[in-house]
C-alpha cells in the first residue's frame, strides 16, 4: 500500500511556484502613480477653493467691519488710515476719533491667505462706499484671480443690504 500512495504524489507533481515578471511589476507601478497623480490634481483644486473660500471669508468679515467703522464716525476710514484701523487705534489721524475708538476686528488680518495685503481704496471707482480687494494667488492686481468684496456676496446693492428703489410715480 506504501507504494501505491508513493507512486500517485510522484506522478501528480507539484505545480513550480511562479512569480511575476518584470513587465507586470512595471505596469501595476505605471497603474498606482497614475491614480496617485489623479488624487492629487483632485485634491489640489479642493485645496486651492478652499483657500480662495476663506479669503472670501475674511473680505466679508472686513467689510462688516468697515460698516461698524462707518457707523460709529459716520464715515470710512481714510487710505492713511487703511484697514488698520480696525484693529489699531494709533491708526487714527484724529484725537478725537481715538477717543471713541473701539476694535471693529477681533483679530488683525492685515494680508490676504498668499501674504498680499488687502487692496482698499476709499475713493471706490465703482460707485461703491469703498473698494475693497485681494490680488488672489498671482499677487498681481487687476488680474483675473482677483477677488472683490463686493464679488463674494452676490448682492445686487453691494451687499449693503439697500432696499430695491421705489417704482416710478404714475407708472
Amino acid at each position: 500500500m506504501r507504494n501505491n500512495i508513493h507512486k500517485a504524489s510522484a506522478g501528480t507533481g507539484v505545480a513550480a511556484a511562479r512569480g511575476f515578471t518584470l513587465l507586470e511589476v512595471m505596469i501595476v507601478i505605471v497603474i498606482i502613480l497614475a491614480l496617485v497623480g489623479l488624487v492629487t490634481v483632485n485634491l489640489m483644486g479642493s485645496r486651492d477653493e478652499a483657500t480662495k473660500g476663506t479669503v472670501a471669508l475674511q473680505l466679508r468679515s472686513i467689510k462688516d467691519a468697515l460698516k461698524q467703522f462707518n457707523l460709529t464716525y459716520n464715515r470710512y476710514p481714510t487710505e492713511e488710515e487703511g484697514l488698520a484701523v480696525l484693529w489699531s487705534k494709533s491708526a487714527l489721524t484724529s484725537e478725537e476719533d481715538q477717543a471713541k475708538w473701539r476694535p471693529f476686528l477681533e483679530e488683525p488680518i492685515p494680508t490676504d491667505t498668499w501674504g498680499s495685503p488687502w487692496g482698499y481704496r476709499a475713493e471706490s471707482e465703482s460707485g461703491r462706499p469703498f473698494d475693497l480687494w485681494s490680488n488672489g494667488p498671482d499677487r498681481q492686481e487687476g488680474t483675473e484671480d482677483d477677488i472683490s468684496a463686493w464679488k463674494t456676496t452676490g448682492d445686487e446693492d453691494g451687499g449693503m443690504g439697500l432696499p430695491p428703489p421705489p417704482p416710478p410715480p404714475g407708472g
